[in-house]
């Protein structure tokens, strides 16, 4: 099996220089997408370790003593050049592949969801 090394990345709109230097400091970063050739869209929620280890001590005082969101990736920190990083080197080992992970598009017949206008960058 081969990994599908043609993909895109895709961050929220409001990720700008600001909207990084925010994901950083708060140490998450949510709306993220991969967007593979195969026309698997993967939704992706990055964490670094402090901000997981104090969400589950809060979630855990709550009586959910569990951190759980699909598309979870855990970094050392929550920067562009992480975040590209790992998706990179995910993809590379066949993390995406569709024969090891479903299809992450929650519409009916795997039609593809409707995106709002989103800041493109393909990884070369």
């Amino acid at each position: 099996m081969t990994a599908n090394t043609d993909f895109e990345v895709v961050f929220p709109e409001w990720y700008d220089q600001r909207g990084e230097w925010e994901a950083e400091s708060k140490g998450w970063l949510q709306g993220v997408e991969l967007h593979c050739s195969d026309g698997t869209i993967h939704s992706l929620f990055f964490y670094d370790p402090v901000r997981i280890a104090q969400d589950l001590e809060c979630e855990a005082k709550l009586g959910r003593a569990y951190i759980a969101e699909r598309g979870l990736i855990v970094i050392p920190e929550v920067t562009r050049s992480s975040v590209l990083n790992a998706i990179s080197r995910l993809v590379n080992t066949g993390f995406f592949s569709t024969s090891t992970s479903s299809n992450s598009n929650d519409e009916p017949n795997g039609a593809p969801p409707v995106l709002d206008k989103r800041m493109h960058i393909p990884i070369i």
